[in-house]
């Protein structure tokens, strides 16, 4: 995401719009790209990587004292593009823990497969 801002800062001029909707698709990628056992970090880390990626896009050279408040302000104003990217990745993660859940209760039902003769 901090590629990504920066990308959004040079070509787009610090677009917060095109940063929520390159946003999105991310979310959907961590989501997808999670390890099965780390599922319950997609939605975790989705926010912490909205707030890094607003560092470049937020501005400020003024000194630090001026981004923290492009980057608190961002954070009030932009809020919508960050639930709806959590809810994406929580989502994705909901599905992919539920037919994970499925395939073990299937493969669990199915019984111990008996041993092959030997000849």
């Amino acid at each position: 995401m901090f590629a990504l801002g920066g990308v959004d800062e040079m070509l787009f001029g610090s677009s917060l719009t095109v940063y929520g909707v390159l946003f999105l698709p991310v979310c959907l990628l961590i989501a997808l790209w999670v390890r099965p056992g780390d599922l319950l970090s997609a939605p975790v880390v989705v926010p912490i990587a909205f707030a890094v990626g607003l560092l470049p896009v937020t501005g400020g050279a003024d000194g630090l004292g001026t981004r923290l408040m492009g980057l608190v302000a961002a954070l009030a104003t932009q809020a919508a593009w960050l639930y709806a990217g959590t809810l994406v990745a929580a989502m994705t993660v909901l599905v992919r823990g539920v037919r994970r859940a499925t395939a073990r209760r299937r493969d669990a039902g199915r019984g111990p497969r008996p041993a092959g003769r030997a000849s």
